[in-house]
């Protein structure tokens, strides 16, 4: 408990905010956590996509004579 009082006087207005990751940047550590999990999420999202398009394209088309392929 003594540990937590000295560091609420030491730390004044800023204790109980969230760290930022620069002090002039406005992003507080866990805002650029989320974005690096939204985005990385996006990301094997478009990979999956992307591998789709190509089976779907590269095979599947040809079988049904969507696209002819030479």
């Amino acid at each position: 408990m003594g540990e937590s009082k000295r560091r609420k006087e030491s730390l004044g207005e800023k204790y109980g905010q969230e760290e930022r990751i620069l002090p002039w940047v406005p992003i507080t550590k866990r805002q650029s956590e989320q974005f690096m999990a939204i985005t990385t999420r996006g990301a094997w999202i478009g990979i999956g996509a992307l591998a789709t398009g190509w089976f779907t394209v590269r095979f599947i088309g040809p079988a049904f004579g969507w696209w002819d392929v030479q």
